[in-house]
């Protein structure tokens, strides 16, 4: 029987894909050049609908038309090499889906080659991980609409469910979904950061024990802070290590790697001209924490003398909840502005409110949090930031004295709070009508000539600054008499 869908690559994320695909009756194929990885689906597949297929072109023949197929192979050349293989096995109107992490600009080259082939192409970010693929994930497929009516019926089916709906929708054009799904790993990256830096400030300065992070993290999931980064949380305080039967977390090495999604977020949000600090933090701090020798060796140079006032265990554990909620917030706001700008200025006709939608389940930054954000894009769908929202205005005017507070405690602790910080900084400097930028402008006209416009009049300005000395013509010295 000829299968309704094909994966190419079962790793652990493509084999849950699969298996997803045939729980919910669709006959499905996968293909990997490593035979153990076919085997291996095989047997995790039991009785359900699934075959192999030994090499590429008997892969495609045994796909019924038109063709779904999916790629989960490493970002990069790999596509690339992967695309070129299938190009002459299949045919018009067949759909290449990329469901891996891949660059939005490789996304859109891609498009535009098989779309002149006459194949369709989605860039789809998928989000959940392993368990997420398994079970139902949050799905972003971009291209064209006609694209994705194409696979509407089976991705609706293996994503994840909300009381609104399955967590997929058309994202937007072009490369829209990989797009989106690179945001949404830069947020994911700031929301691990503030969670990092709060239980760094409670380890550090509220001396909290790894029980009382598990019921507090616990009860914050029962809270305003309900969310899936902050349920595993918890969790990991549980587990012990199976040699030393002693906290696990406690033995990890603090050098946290990345694979590069969190940085294109930031070049992104420069190239667009769009401030994002919370995530820029998040991802320069991995940076810095790559650093284990030199941050030893100068934690040697410069013991830690920060012994200020904390207050009782109980008030600092509420600054912490209420900076997280602070944070998340601004996080979320950040990354939102940066999906509205560059689906401006990209075309893609991207929806917020339904991205948010898609967000709230399956996928890692899934959260409470997300209601009132998708209430605030449908309310003023030309929302620019959550920050000019009448709905987070009073909750983010009475979370910054909290998170203004705790800043404070971890500066007279000697404790970094990057993310939290940048938080609030950035929160500042978005509600002050004046800052004092004029300055630095006077300073570019000064030395560059780059102008500047005033307040008061309309137009571009340049000041000559100082008087200009006297022009040298000669540098000979005049002959003596």
């Amino acid at each position: 029987m000829a299968a309704h869908f094909g994966m190419i690559g079962l790793g652990t994320m493509g084999s849950n894909l699969v298996l997803n695909v045939a729980d919910h009756g669709f006959e499905a194929c996968g293909y990997d050049r490593d035979p153990a990885q076919q085997k291996k689906l095989m047997e995790e597949a039991g009785d359900r609908p699934v075959t192999t297929a030994a090499t590429l072109p008997d892969f495609v023949k045994a796909l019924k038309t038109p063709r779904v197929i999916m790629l989960l192979v490493p970002a990069g050349k790999i596509v690339d090499n992967v695309i070129n293989d299938l190009l002459p096995l299949v045919q018009k109107g067949d759909i290449i889906i990329d469901g891996g992490n891949s660059h939005f600009v490789d996304t859109d080259r891609r498009y535009l080659l098989l779309q002149n082939s006459g194949v369709h192409f989605i860039g789809m970010g998928v989000s959940g991980g392993e368990e997420g693929a398994r079970l139902g994930p949050s799905l972003m497929p971009g291209g064209n609409k006609e694209s994705y009516e194409l696979v509407k019926d089976v991705l609706s089916a293996i994503a994840a469910k909300t009381d609104e709906g399955p967590c997929v929708a058309f994202i937007g054009n072009t490369a829209a979904g990989h797009y989106t799904k690179m945001v949404h790993n830069g947020i994911e990256y700031a929301m691990m950061q503030l969670i990092s830096e709060v239980y760094g400030i409670l380890k550090s300065a509220g001396q909290l024990s790894n029980t009382e992070f598990h019921e507090l993290f616990k009860s914050w999931n029962k809270s305003v802070l309900q969310s899936f980064l902050i349920e595993i949380t918890a969790d990991i305080f549980l587990k012990k290590d199976e040699e030393l039967k002693e906290d696990l977390v406690d033995f990890i090495l603090d050098k946290a790697k990345q694979k590069g999604t969190g940085m294109w977020t930031s070049q992104s949000a420069m190239d667009l001209n769009v401030s994002i600090p919370t995530i820029d933090a998040a991802v320069s701090m991995r940076y810095l924490s790559a650093l284990k020798d030199e941050r030893v060796k100068n934690s040697k140079l410069y013991p830690v003398s920060g012994n200020g006032k904390v207050g009782s265990k109980e008030q600092l554990i509420a600054l912490c909840q209420n900076a997280l909620h602070f944070g998340f917030l601004l996080s979320y706001g950040q990354g939102l502005q940066l999906l509205n700008v560059a689906s401006a200025q990209y075309n893609y006709a991207i929806d917020i409110a339904e991205i948010i939608r898609v967000w709230k389940g399956g996928c890692i930054i899934r959260s409470g949090l997300l209601n009132d954000l998708r209430k605030a894009y449908l309310q003023e769908k030309t929302l620019s930031n959550i920050i000019s929202s009448p709905l987070f205005v009073p909750v983010l005017v009475s979370l910054r004295k909290d998170v203004a507070a705790l800043v404070k405690v971890a500066i007279d602790h000697q404790l970094p709070l990057a993310s939290l910080s940048a938080s609030l900084n950035y929160f500042d400097a978005y509600i002050t009508g004046r800052l004092p930028a004029n300055l630095i402008q006077a300073q570019r006209d000064f030395f560059g000539a780059h102008t500047y416009e005033r307040l008061d009049k309309e137009g571009v300005f340049h000041t000559e600054w100082v008087d200009k000395p006297p022009v040298v013509t000669s540098t000979q010295k005049p002959k003596e008499e």
